[in-house]
């Protein structure tokens, strides 16, 4: 069984990385492992089917939990997204010093992706810089430092990154915990890019013809934009503080967030006609809502979960601790490969590999996957999901993005470690 279960999520997983050749959408490739993986434990355990069912619905519980918090916070980010919450911030950017747009752009990426994720923090400052100015070397540096700041800023968030909310669900780090210690990491991975970055960034930009103040305040008052915004932001950091308040789930907080963002939007459109208030309803946000990002995560969760059901991943963490010289060159490793495989099915990996018992809720072990694997994909384009977008939006090749970019990106990762190992070794 266990040969052909290997065989079996490998197969898939090479599917997966190997999807644009291929040609076969990586989400019905993660689907369809996870559940050939769950058939094929069910046909070795001939007498224990029903125990392999309950285990599988306990699995399931875990995956619901967190595919629940991932569809509501994106329809909070929608339904900020269609009230034009965002410009709030994105209008008010007037400089046309490349030096001071690179620093604001790069800040209001970290701290917005921090609040809300990575990637739609990434489309929303691609979205702006494409408003900004024409196309050129300039904007595609901005694109490649929105990419490591979104990274950056999500990785030290409970609800930034995927990676970070794999683990704060499943109980490794607290939201508290993991804000504290990798704060001033991720900064350094944003900071010593932007550094670099600085010196090749001078003189003035070109700016498009932007409206005017009075013209964007009134557009934010007919659609409710302030309102929604601040609704949606206070939202979101209230649920890491419902989780710590109540110890309920994280998917319970979101969804009491999503249902006060919709009462503030349905009070501010309710005099106007059923047609207008279904352009701003959580139906019409429902259908933005990428749900084929959702339902991927659910096959490799499901392929996980089934792999360390019959102590794989267990073997693989033994092999890995006795191989390397010690875990922070495993975890390194893996920041490194998440530039090339996606970092949630590593981190979900790692979780399947190392058990709370031994490694209880905010050890370092955790924190320091967390950093790793939520800023090593920036190293390459096709590394993370903000990485992926920003090249769609902007064309930008892997080649143009591997030579301006990349640099800077391993420059940040090294800061980030390096910062991490003095915080470690001065609190312990």
């Amino acid at each position: 069984m266990i040969s052909i279960l290997l065989a079996v999520a490998i197969l898939g997983y090479l599917s997966v990385v190997l999807e644009s050749p291929i040609r076969i959408n990586k989400t019905i490739t993660a689907l369809l492992t996870g559940t050939i993986c769950w058939v094929v434990i069910a046909i070795f355990s001939q007498d224990d089917q029903h125990l392999v069912t309950e285990k599988l619905m306990e699995y399931f519980g875990e995956i619901s939990g967190l595919l629940i918090f991932l569809m509501g916070a994106m329809t909070i980010v929608e339904l900020i997204d269609i009230h034009k919450g965002f410009t709030v911030i994105t209008s008010r950017i007037r400089t046309t010093s490349v030096l001071k747009l690179l620093w604001i752009v790069a800040f209001i990426t970290f701290f917005l992706s921090a609040l809300l994720d990575n990637l739609a923090t990434a489309i929303i400052m691609v979205t702006l810089l494409r408003k900004l100015m024409p196309k050129g070397e300039i904007r595609m540096i901005l694109t490649g430092i929105v990419v490591i700041a979104a990274n950056a800023g999500g990785a030290f968030s409970p609800i930034g990154d995927v990676t970070t909310t794999l683990l704060w669900i499943g109980g490794q780090v607290s939201a508290g915990g993991i804000i504290k210690i990798l704060f001033l990491p991720s900064v350094a991975v944003l900071l010593v890019p932007v550094i670099i970055a600085s010196f090749r960034m001078r003189g003035f930009a070109v700016l498009r013809a932007q409206v005017s103040m009075a013209q964007v305040r009134q557009e934010e008052k007919m659609r409710g934009s302030m309102s929604v915004f601040i609704a949606g932001v206070v939202g979101l950091v209230m649920v890491p503080v419902i989780k710590t308040l109540t110890g309920l789930p994280p998917f319970i907080g979101v969804l009491i967030s999503l249902s006060m963002v919709s009462l503030v939007s349905i009070m501010y459109h309710r005099k106007k006609t059923q047609e207008e208030k279904d352009k701003f309803s959580v139906a019409y946000a429902l259908t933005k809502v990428d749900i084929s990002s959702i339902l991927y995560f659910m096959g490799i969760l499901l392929m996980v979960f089934a792999l360390q059901e019959v102590g794989i991943l267990r073997e693989m963490s033994n092999f890995l601790i006795t191989n390397l010289p010690n875990t922070d060159a495993m975890i390194i490793a893996i920041g490194v490969l998440s530039s090339i495989v996606d970092n949630g099915s590593l981190v979900a990996a790692t979780q399947g590999m190392f058990s709370l018992a031994d490694y209880p809720m905010d050890h370092s072990l955790w924190e320091f996957i967390a950093l790793c694997a939520g800023t090593g994909g920036s190293m390459l384009v096709i590394g993370s999901a903000a990485g992926i977008a920003v090249m769609e939006k902007e064309k930008i090749t892997f080649m143009w993005y591997f030579k301006k970019i990349t640099p800077l990106a391993v420059a940040g990762y090294i800061a980030g470690i390096i910062v991490y190992e003095l915080q470690y070794l001065l609190t312990h």
